[in-house]
């Protein structure tokens, strides 16, 4: 059975836009919608209900099912033939769409909500839930043309495989093809073979170009036979993944990447390259962990699967 893409929506602009990037992914995958809200004022011991002074429609509970509400509309305008469920759920929303992730086959937030700092470029839910997530976490930024196509960061490591599985099926689902982009540097060090996830980097140090290309065909393997539909275009760039794929971004209708690739610290959970490209990408990005950070063998695999609470169903 496939699983529902889920939406957190807390009434900021920036939610409602995730909502219908939401509902048209639902459409696409052929799957339920669900919007969730984290409601966080049961904890505080705060009243919840309306004042005896104020309008029967007033208080926290009333005003979080009228966003809720408000962002189901939306979803109907966005997509009317998707099957569209809500619940307000107690409990801040880290831990709350932390815990949808993992039911879900695909998590859509926007880029910034109501609580964070003024001034930053993207905020601490799409960030945590990148690293955290059980199924690959969509962030929605501004109004990206979903007919552009999907720029696909690649390092031609194993981590790497299942975002270059998800960046496929999307594209198919799209009807959109593919840029794949793999970025090197001179002093990238050699990997030994079968690869060990504690090295490093991908390449060889002085790989010529033509092992560039290699890399990037072996990391595509398999999967233009089963997406024959999805054109691809090859890029290999000489400098940095990060301002590779920003620059890139600039014509794309969505960046896919790999939670975590060869480079970086150990024991991280979001890598320097996903974290760039939250925080710097001009269009929506795609986060994918793989089956060993999630621990699920199924997680960001859209092909195959891809406390009070308020529960509503919508058709």
């Amino acid at each position: 059975m496939r699983g529902q893409v889920v939406v957190g929506v807390d009434g900021s602009k920036s939610s409602l836009d995730a909502v219908a990037v939401a509902a048209r992914e639902a459409r696409l995958r052929g799957c339920g919608l669900r919007v969730v809200h984290a409601f966080i004022w049961p904890l505080m011991g705060v009243p919840l209900g309306p004042s005896p002074l104020g309008p029967p429609e007033g208080g926290l509970r009333n005003q979080a099912e009228r966003l809720v509400a408000e962002a189901v509309e939306h979803a109907r305008d966005a997509a009317a033939d998707v099957t569209v469920t809500s619940a307000v759920v107690t409990g801040d929303a880290l831990p709350v769409l932390e815990a949808e992730s993992r039911r879900a086959e695909l998590l859509v937030v926007g880029s910034r909500g109501l609580g964070g700092f003024s001034g930053l470029l993207v905020g601490s839910t799409a960030v945590h839930l990148s690293a955290h997530g059980g199924c690959p976490v969509l962030m929605v930024r501004g109004e990206s043309d979903p007919t552009e196509p999907i720029v696909l960061g690649i390092d031609g490591s194993q981590a790497g495989d299942t975002a270059v599985e998800f960046a496929f099926a999307e594209a198919a689902f799209r009807g959109t093809g593919i840029i794949a982009v793999h970025a090197w540097t001179p002093w990238n060090v050699e990997v030994p073979s079968p690869q060990d996830p504690s090295t490093p980097y991908a390449s060889e140090p002085g790989m010529p170009a033509d092992g560039k290309e290699r890399l990037l065909s072996g990391a595509l393997a398999g999967r233009l036979e089963r997406y024959p539909g999805v054109p691809v275009e090859r890029t290999v760039v000489r400098g940095g993944a990060r301002q590779a794929l920003i620059e890139a971004s600039r014509n794309a209708g969505l960046v896919v990447v790999g939670a975590r690739g060869r480079g970086g610290f150990k024991g991280l959970l979001l890598g320097s390259v996903s974290q760039a490209m939250l925080h710097h990408a001009h269009c929506s990005v795609a986060v994918v962990r793989g089956p060993a950070d999630t621990g699920d063998p199924l997680a960001a695999r859209p092909a195959d699967r891809w406390s009070w609470s308020s529960e509503r169903s919508s058709d």
